[in-house]
C-alpha cells in the first residue's frame, strides 16, 4: 500500500510539532523517520497510523484519502519500544490476541488461529515458545513477539516507533539485520522511527530527515549520507570536522591553505563553513600541495582495525579528528606532539544562509 501525506501540520498548544509536511511512500518500502528529540518523527508515525489527527492536511492510502478515519479502519499494525505484550498471557495468546477480539463476522475459527500463529512463530524464529511468558524471554525475543502479534492481524502497512530503542547495542544490530530480511520476505509498507542514524542507513529504502517538525531531506541512505542538503543533515548523520574559512571565486581560504569550492564560484570574501568527515581527511608528513593544512597531534586511540587521531589546527587552534586503518597508522609512525599535515579529499561548503532553518 502507498501512502501519500499533503501539507500536514500539527500543533500540540503553542508548540509546532509538524509543519507543512508533504511525502509520498511507494508500496512495499521500509522507511526511516530519522531525527532528533523533538523533531517531529513519532508525532508523523501516530498521524499517519490514527492516533493523532493533524491540524491541516490529509493522509492518503492508496489515494484514498483516511485524514478522519478511526485507527481501527486503516488497517495498521504499531509496534512499540517497549513491546506493550499482555503480562498474564503467553507468547501464543499475545500473538493471536488481535484476532480473536475481531467480531464475530470476521473472526478466523480456533484452527485457523492457531495455524496462523504457528507461522509467526516461524517466521520471527520463536518455534517452541508459544507457552512462554514474556518475563521468560530476552528483550530481543519479547520485540519480535510484538512484531509478530502486529502481523497477525494481516496490516496493509506496518508502523515502528523506537522498535529496538531499549535494547542494548548488540541486541540492537542483531535485529535490525533481521527485520531487514523479514522485510523482504514479506513485503509489506514499513515506516519506523529512529534517532540512531546506523539504524537507518543499514535498514531503511528510504530515510526521511527531520527537525523541528520539517523534512531537511529524503533520499536513499546514500544519497542522505553522500549528499546531505544542509548542515544540520551533515551533522546529524556521522561525525564531522568544521573548518571556518571565507570563500573567494570558487576557493575555499583556510589560512595558508586553498581548497577548491567550484559551487561557490561568485562568493567574495564570504564567511563560510567546510564540512568534513574524519574518513576524509588525509595525514601527510610534507607539504606537497596548496590545499594542506598544518596540524599538531593531540591524542590518538585504537578502535579494531580503525585509529582515531585527535588533532589542533596550528592557524586557527580548532580540534579536528581524522579517522585511519591500524595499518595506515603504522605506516605513518605517528607521535603525540608531532606536526603534521592535514589534506582534506571531500569538502561540502555552507555559508550563512545554509543555516537558516
Amino acid at each position: 500500500m502507498s501512502i501519500q501525506i499533503r501539507n500536514v501540520s500539527k500543533n500540540f498548544g503553542t508548540f509546532q510539532a509538524l509543519t507543512d509536511i508533504n511525502l509520498d511512500i511507494a508500496d512495499g518500502k521500509l522507511v526511516a523517520l530519522l531525527g532528533p528529540s523533538g523533531s517531529g518523527k513519532t508525532t508523523l508515525l501516530r498521524v499517519i497510523a490514527g492516533l493523532e489527527a493533524a491540524d491541516k492536511g490529509s493522509i492518503l492510502f492508496d489515494g484514498k484519502d483516511l485524514t478522519d478515519a478511526h485507527v481501527s479502519n486503516r488497517e495498521v499494525g504499531f509496534v512499540f519500544q517497549h513491546y506493550a505484550l499482555f503480562k498474564h498471557m503467553t507468547v501464543f495468546e499475545n500473538i493471536a490476541f488481535g484476532l480473536k477480539v475481531r467480531k464475530r463476522r470476521d473472526r478466523p475459527s480456533p484452527s485457523a488461529i492457531k495455524e496462523k500463529v504457528n507461522e509467526l512463530l516461524k517466521l520471527v524464529k520463536l518455534d517452541g515458545f508459544a507457552g512462554r511468558y514474556p518475563a521468560q524471554l530476552s528483550g530481543g525475543q519479547r520485540q519480535r513477539v510484538a512484531l509478530a502479534r502486529a502481523l497477525a492481524v494481516q496490516p496493509r502497512i506496518l508502523l515502528l516507533d523506537e522498535p529496538f530503542g531499549a535494547l542494548d547495542a548488540k541486541v540492537r544490530k542483531e535485529l535490525r539485520r533481521w527485520l531487514r530480511k523479514l522485510h523482504d520476505e514479506v513485503h509489506i509498507t514499513s515506516i519506523f522511527v529512529t534517532h540512531d542514524q546506523e539504524e537507518a542507513l543499514d535498514v531503511a529504502d528510504q530515510i526521511v530527515v527531520m527537525n523541528q517538525g520539517r523534512i531537511e531531506q529524503l533520499g536513499t541512505p546514500d544519497e542522505v549520507y553522500d549528499h546531505p542538503q544542509s548542515p544540520f543533515v551533515y551533522d546529524f548523520l556521522g561525525n564531522v570536522n568544521l573548518f571556518r574559512g571565507r570563500l573567494n571565486h570558487g576557493r575555499f581560504v583556510l589560512g595558508s591553505a586553498q581548497i577548491e569550492a567550484p559551487e561557490h564560484l561568485h562568493a567574495v570574501d564570504t564567511e563560510a563553513v567546510g564540512y568534513v568527515r574524519p574518513h576524509h581527511l588525509a595525514i601527510e608528513r610534507e607539504k606537497k600541495s596548496g590545499d594542506v593544512i598544518p596540524a599538531k597531534v593531540i591524542y590518538t586511540h585504537a578502535v579494531g582495525p580503525v585509529v582515531y587521531i585527535e588533532m589542533k589546527i596550528l592557524e586557527s587552534e580548532e580540534f579536528v579528528e581524522a579517522e585511519i586503518s591500524k595499518n595506515e597508522f603504522k605506516e605513518l609512525g605517528l607521535l603525540i606532539g608531532e606536526e603534521v599535515y592535514v589534506r582534506p579529499k571531500e569538502v561540502r561548503v555552507f555559508v550563512p544562509e545554509d543555516f537558516v532553518i
